[in-house]
């Protein structure tokens, strides 16, 4: 029963359409959502006009949703679901081709939305891992989740009174939960977070790291929530206190473990992971935050000895700081204009970190254009190396950090969220990209969740799961494409501006651009120098 107070709070928060069965309507697509139940055994009917009702479903669904990809443009289909609290329920749906890439958009867009709002626990905001019954919570995915609930209330998919008290649930669960050294019963320490987390209890789950990336990927959620719910609605000034809070209760120093640079994590079993954070990579979001914060900040020179593993290189004619998977490129520039701005090490070549994203990008498809191992479906429209599952069956990786160049565990695997993520950066080969993977492969490949993880023509293996870490990046970083909102808004906060400030960045005349450009540019606040620390 649980489920469904939870879904029927929901409801009466305005967060659910009139009808409680919800169909997102593609071209040559629909996907149905419905509220949960304690025990769901659930039934999909369809039928068009003067048509009888078939049954959709072999056996009965388990989890409330359903893809019908079998359907005709033009036609219009009614659709039953049965077996949920309060049901049956009935909606009309007609899919018709896309009018427009921001047509596509917006339904890519919408669908990895209902991943995070759906595959969350709606009492304590935590989010999925992967889409799996079973699911631990990913505190990374939860972060990238924090961001999606403004986006959702800017594009009409949910109310702002809904998305503000699950962004309150969710704040209230990480500064709540109890933080201490003891291995089990906690959500982590010194205020930082544990990498994985049960859904339901929101504590350790098994034995993973305190990791200090992905509670960076929290806290900048964290903050862009703070941005958004700016009014002066009691729960919207409680949600600015929280990530405020949240902020300055993180031991930067302590995780340095004595040196200039930050370690990967801990462990409260063996001590601090030996791996730290040097070197281009996903992590300039870390480094960022524990620059500007308010209380007790990594002093300006860990951003140089961060940048001291950096290797520039040149590839297909693209030099550029390398970092082999996609995913390193685009995770900070979620929430962080990287655009015309650059630090002492990227001035004098000349360009900033989103030329350098830019041209890994390019990078990442020419290797595969080129396809030196041969593999099945490799060309100008299906590419895209970075951290995903795989088959897992010789002579094939399972979850695997893939990437190129350099070539790093290419096995024939495509993960979507790596042209996906990088939208912003080369949409003139991005978007094209993302269109053939729905046109080419949309009844193996589309969920009710959007794109599934990864495939492999060679081994002839789809994903069956969705990931939080790869929705995330693809909904915000389409969001920068067609409006730059999340962009303007997180750059107004003085965490942010702090840390770029102490990095050393500065505005960079006149950046270099490779080929086409880099698409829509966006008004965006300089970087400017804060005065002093506002008291929390």
């Amino acid at each position: 029963m649980a489920a469904l107070r939870a879904w029927a709070a929901a409801a009466c928060a305005g967060a659910l359409s009139e009808s409680p069965l919800l169909a997102r309507v593609g071209d040559r697509s629909v996907v149905l959502h419905w509220p949960p139940a304690p025990a769901g055994r659930y039934e999909v009917f369809r039928q068009t006009e003067d048509g009888p009702s078939v049954c959709l479903t072999r056996r009965p669904l388990v989890q409330p949703r359903f893809a019908d990809l079998a359907v005709t443009n033009g036609v219009t289909y009614r659709y039953r679901v049965t077996g949920g609290p309060g049901g049956p329920w009935t909606v009309s749906a007609t899919p018709r081709p896309f009018a427009s890439d921001d047509a596509f958009l917006e339904l890519l867009q919408a669908t990895a939305f209902d991943y995070f709002w759906r595959e969350a626990n709606p009492t304590n905001g935590l989010v999925k891992d992967r889409s799996t019954p079973d699911s631990f919570c990913s505190i990374a995915a939860t972060g990238f989740g924090l961001t999606a609930i403004g986006i959702g209330i800017d594009h009409g998919w949910i109310s702002r009174a809904a998305g503000r008290a699950r962004v309150l649930a969710t704040l209230r669960t990480f500064w709540e939960g109890p933080q201490g050294e003891a291995a089990t019963g906690v959500i982590g320490h010194r205020g930082w977070f544990y990498h994985f987390l049960d859904l339901s209890t929101a504590t350790r789950f098994k034995q993973v790291e305190l990791s200090s990336i992905d509670t960076a990927l929290l806290l900048a959620g964290a903050l862009d929530a703070r941005e958004y719910f700016d009014g002066e609605h009691p729960d919207e000034r409680r949600i600015r206190e929280l990530a405020d809070a949240l902020l300055d209760r993180v031991d930067w120093l302590w995780m340095t473990d004595g040196s200039d640079t930050l370690s990967m994590g801990w462990h409260p079993e063996s001590g601090f992971i030996q791996s730290r954070w040097i070197g281009y990579n996903e992590a300039m979001i870390l480094y960022l935050l524990a620059l500007g914060a308010r209380r007790e900040p990594l002093p300006p020179e860990s951003w140089t000895a961060w940048t001291r593993g950096y290797r520039w290189a040149t590839h297909y004619g693209l030099s550029y700081v390398e970092f082999a998977p996609l995913f390193g490129h685009q995770y900070s520039h979620c929430w962080v204009d990287f655009r015309g701005i650059a630090d002492a090490y990227l001035r004098p070549r000349g360009i900033d970190y989103f030329e350098n994203s830019r041209r890994a990008t390019l990078a990442n498809r020419a290797y595969c254009l080129a396809n030196p191992k041969g593999w099945r479906g490799y060309g100008p429209d299906c590419w895209g190396l970075s951290a995903c599952d795989g088959p897992g069956f010789a002579p094939y990786h399972a979850y695997m950090a893939r990437g190129a160049p350099p070539p790093e565990n290419d096995d024939g695997t495509i993960a979507p969220t790596a042209a996906g993520g990088s939208l912003p950066f080369a949409p003139e080969v991005c978007l094209p990209t993302l269109r053939h993977f729905y046109e080419a492969y949309r009844e193996r490949l589309w969920t009710p969740f959007g794109f599934r993880d990864a495939f492999n023509l060679t081994a002839d293996w789809w994903d069956p799961d969705v990931l939080g870490i790869d929705q995330g990046p693809m909904l915000i970083m389409a969001e920068n494409h067609r409006t730059g909102r999340v962009w303007r808004r997180f750059m107004k906060n003085e965490i942010i501006r702090r840390g770029l400030e102490r990095a050393g960045f500065s505005p960079l005349d006149r950046p270099a651009r490779n080929a086409a450009g880099a698409g829509q540019v966006f008004p965006r606040p300089a970087v400017e120098s804060t005065a002093g620390p506002r008291k929390p």
